[in-house]
């Protein structure tokens, strides 16, 4: 059974149809890029997946069953923007994940932190937008998850930032996991992926394993979508 399963799934905003019959597996175990420019349907996939949007027609499985109460702790979600309430203090942030999500290892977060040297008790206002994103990323991946799923995890940040964001992800997801990162920023994130997939006007346009791409085409993800999706 696949982890992730998409049946013809379309989604309408009123007259505007904005994902067109995605068929998409998501298998078990992988880090999987979902590359696209803006505008193009990513963030939409991704709250459906979530369970966030509703679908207009077609379906989407989690474990072979529709997404719901079980789905949400199966999936640990990090969104374009960041959500945590700036009034608090990094502690209670954690505090806050700890009580809302039972698959929180609060320990692994705390031990992710102290390599950042943040004190725990700085308010989340008073950090810098690099290391907000930092944070947020650290207790979405120490969840103990099924699927992660970032959506645009390296937007705003400096490149030093984007290099710890991507050592992060690739050192801290579950056993048997799998990860899906959204992302315009094909350049920065391709040495991780396993599995590519090309998004364009709401369609899926290709499905490969990055390594069978690269060798087919003999150039990069990144040239290889420059080429194929120019304005």
């Amino acid at each position: 059974m696949e982890l992730v399963e998409c049946r013809n799934l379309c989604k309408n905003f009123e007259n505007n149809q904005i994902l067109k019959n995605i068929n998409l597996t998501i298998p078990r175990g992988k880090i999987i890029g979902l590359l696209g420019k803006n505008g193009t349907g990513k963030t939409t996939l991704i709250k459906l997946i979530n369970d966030l949007l509703t679908p207009t027609s077609g379906e989407v499985l989690i474990n072979g069953k529709k997404p719901g109460i079980v789905s949400k702790k199966v999936i640990a979600y990090l969104p374009e923007r960041t959500y945590l309430d700036k009034n608090m203090t990094v502690k209670q942030a954690i505090n806050y994940f700890e009580e809302f999500y039972d698959n929180f290892d609060k320990q692994k977060a705390i031990e992710l932190l102290k390599d950042l040297n943040l004190e725990t008790d700085k308010k989340i206002a008073k950090m810098s937008k690099g290391m907000q994103e930092k944070l947020q990323l650290i207790l979405v991946m120490s969840r103990q998850a099924q699927l992660y799923i970032l959506d645009e995890p390296l937007g705003g940040v400096d490149p030093a930032t984007r290099d710890y964001i991507l050592d992060t992800i690739l050192s801290n997801f579950s056993e048997g996991a799998s990860v899906m990162i959204s992302t315009h920023l094909i350049a920065d994130i391709e040495r991780i992926l396993d599995e590519v997939i090309f998004i364009d006007q709401g369609e899926i346009v290709l499905t490969s394993s990055a390594d069978e791409l690269r060798n087919k085409e003999k150039a990069s993800i990144d040239e290889i979508f420059r080429r194929n999706f120019k304005c």
